[in-house]
């Protein structure tokens, strides 16, 4: 039986488009993740919250982690705990809510995270951001926004 690859014509648009987002975000996904292990020793889910937590000067509560990462809550949870045991986080109790807990990056995480970020861009430019213009980058921005915003329908 001979074999042969489907082009992209053979597909429906929407197919096309679905497996290009899987196959874009696996590849990357992938790529990154490699990079930042074997230079920073730091799997690509650490530092997805590494990234949560760089992006602002306050804590954050650890629910909010589990609501905006890519992770479920006990995968977050499983994170912190390794970042906490690298030195890397703190957790404390909240001032607003004794039930929760806040999270920040240590000075060291803050130093780690800043040098597996330029791994991370180092990484990707040659395949995502030297590849796409502003443009392309502003509408893989808004499909990413109205796919998170109907993720519960």
């Amino acid at each position: 039986m001979a074999t042969r690859k489907l082009t992209p014509a053979e597909m429906p648009e929407a197919d096309h488009a679905f497996y290009g987002l899987v196959w874009a975000g696996t590849v990357l996904t992938e790529r990154v993740d490699r990079a930042l292990s074997k230079a920073h020793d730091l799997p690509v889910s650490w530092f997805e919250v590494m990234l949560w937590l760089a992006s602002g000067d306050e804590p954050v509560a650890a629910s909010v982690l589990g609501n905006s990462t890519m992770l479920s809550r006990s995968q977050v949870s499983r994170v912190l705990d390794a970042l906490q045991a690298r030195g890397l986080v703190s957790r404390t109790p909240s001032a607003r809510d004794a039930r929760s807990v806040e999270v920040a990056l240590t000075a060291e995480g803050r130093r780690v995270f800043e040098e597996a970020d330029a791994t991370r861009r180092a990484c990707l430019a040659p395949v995502f951001t030297d590849v796409l213009d502003q443009r392309d980058m502003e509408a893989l921005s808004a499909v990413w926004r109205k796919l998170k915003a109907h993720k519960d329908a």
